[in-house]
C-alpha cells in the first residue's frame, strides 16, 4: 500500500508542465533630466515563471526594438516577445523611407495598436521608452487592454504592486540620470523581496543621445533594504 502523503505530486508537475511562461514580473522606466539634456532609465528584474516554477533566473526583459528605443515587457512571454519583434520591424523599415531614426510616440502607438487590437488573445503589458531628437526621452505605459499614456514614470508587472509607496516618496522632476539609475535600483529590488513572481539580477539601463549604456546588478550588489 503506498503511503498517504496528502500531496499530489503529479497535480504540481501539471500546474508549470502546462501552465504558459510568463514574465510576472517588475518594470520600470523614468524620464530624466531637463531641457537641455534628457534620457530615460529602465530597469527590471530577471525571473520568468511558469505558475509556481522558475523556468528562467536570468531573463531579458529590457529588449531592443530601435537603436534608441527599448521596451519592457510582462505578461506572456510568448505574446511580449512576439509583440517586440513585430514592432521592430516595422520601425526598421519606417527608418529605411524616412531616412531618420523612429521616433518613440510612433513606437508606442504602434505597441498600442497590436495590444489593443489583440487585447482578447494577448496578455502583453509594455513599457516603450527611448529617445529621440524631437522630445527627449520619453516613456509610455501600455497596460493590458491597449491604453498607451506618457507618464515620467512607469511602473508596471505583479511586483509594482509593492512598491507605489516608495515611487510616492522618493519620485521628484528633473532627476539626474545617476539618481534616477538608484531610483530604478531600489525600486527593482524592493519589489524582488516581496513578490514572489520577480526575482534574479536588477537590469538597468540609460537611453538617451549617448550610446545606451547597460548595467547588471548581481548578488551582492542589489541594494537591500529592510534584510539587514
Amino acid at each position: 500500500m503506498e503511503p498517504i502523503t496528502g500531496y499530489n505530486y503529479l497535480a504540481k508537475e501539471d500546474d508549470f508542465v502546462n501552465t504558459p511562461i510568463s514574465t510576472g514580473t517588475t518594470i520600470v522606466a523614468v524620464e530624466w533630466g531637463d531641457e537641455k539634456e534628457s534620457g530615460v532609465v529602465i530597469g527590471a528584474d530577471s525571473r520568468t515563471t511558469s505558475g509556481t516554477y522558475v523556468s528562467n533566473r536570468f531573463t531579458d526583459k529590457l529588449t531592443h526594438v530601435t537603436k534608441n528605443i527599448y521596451c519592457c515587457r510582462s505578461g506572456s512571454a510568448a505574446d511580449t516577445q512576439a509583440i517586440a519583434d513585430i514592432v521592430a520591424y516595422h520601425l526598421g523599415f519606417l527608418e529605411v523611407q524616412t531616412g531618420e531614426p523612429p521616433r518613440v510616440r510612433v513606437a508606442a502607438k504602434l505597441f498600442q495598436e497590436l495590444c489593443y487590437n489583440n487585447r482578447d488573445s494577448l496578455s502583453a503589458g509594455i513599457i516603450c521608452a527611448g529617445w529621440d531628437r524631437y522630445e527627449g526621452g520619453q516613456c509610455y505605459t501600455i497596460p493590458l487592454g491597449g491604453m498607451c499614456v506618457r507618464q515620467p514614470v512607469a511602473t508596471g508587472g505583479s511586483g509594482s504592486t509593492y512598491v507605489f509607496g516608495y515611487v510616492d516618496q522618493n519620485y521628484k522632476k528633473g532627476m539626474t540620470k545617476q539618481e534616477c539609475l538608484t531610483f530604478v535600483a531600489n525600486y527593482v529590488s524592493l519589489a524582488m523581496s516581496r513578490d514572489n513572481a520577480s526575482g534574479g539580477v536588477v537590469r538597468l539601463a540609460s537611453i538617451s543621445k549617448n550610446p545606451i549604456e547597460r548595467f547588471n546588478l548581481l548578488g551582492k550588489d542589489i541594494p537591500k533594504h529592510w534584510q539587514d
